[in-house]
């Protein structure tokens, strides 16, 4: 399944709520949602039949959307969540955390998840000393995440930087701005994410 290349305002209007999918655009009044908060099309405003499967489906929808992440990528983490020990659903949330391209967003060196991912693809971060530029590369705690010396005046993340105040402090993650350097003090726990999911409905729609 090729990646959604189309407006990402869209995908915020159909799933009903902000996925912080344009960056600092997100924190203001400019926002789609605040203007037009309903699904897009031209039947976007009529009555919509609520059922099950409809409630599963746009709830595993708006997670993978977030984190973007393809439907076969999605599906690879669920099972691995499904194969680990404790709940399923909880530990989706955290593998999905634990991505790379996640990290340099919730450190604050992107303005959003796929700017982080283009970051991170052409290399311009190094994990634990060594380039690492696959998105998908799980951080474990203790890792330490850090711009490469080339790219710490890179304008990007400087301005993702300078924005990124309004996005609030996350206490498993410890950053120092000025060596654009962060470090994964622990792997977050459910309540340390602040998406509002109910993973359990992900599950349900995978069990049956």
């Amino acid at each position: 399944m090729s990646r959604y290349t189309g407006p990402v305002c869209k995908i915020c209007r159909r799933e009903g709520t902000k996925l912080f999918l344009k960056g600092h655009r997100c924190y203001t009044d400019k926002c789609a949602i605040e203007h037009r908060n309903y699904a897009p099309g031209q039947h976007g405003q009529g009555r919509v039949r609520v059922s099950e499967y409809r409630l599963h489906l746009r709830e595993k929808q708006k997670v993978r959307s977030s984190y973007g992440v393809s439907e076969s990528q999605f599906k690879h983490y669920y099972e691995m969540a499904k194969r680990a020990s404790g709940q399923t659903g909880e530990t989706l949330m955290i593998l999905l955390e634990r991505r790379l391209d996640n990290i340099v967003y919730r450190m604050g060196f992107a303005s959003s998840r796929n700017e982080a991912r283009q970051l991170v693809t052409h290399g311009h971060f190094l994990v634990n000393g060594r380039k690492t530029d696959i998105p998908s590369f799980l951080v474990k705690a203790g890792d330490i995440v850090e711009v490469k010396e080339k790219s710490k005046k890179l304008a990007t993340i400087e301005n993702a930087l300078e924005a990124g105040e309004a996005r609030g402090h996350l206490e498993w993650i410890e950053v120092d701005k000025e060596a654009r350097k962060g470090t994964v003090k622990a792997l977050p726990e459910r309540k340390d994410m602040p998406m509002a999911v109910e993973e359990t409905l992900i599950v349900e729609y995978y069990s049956k």
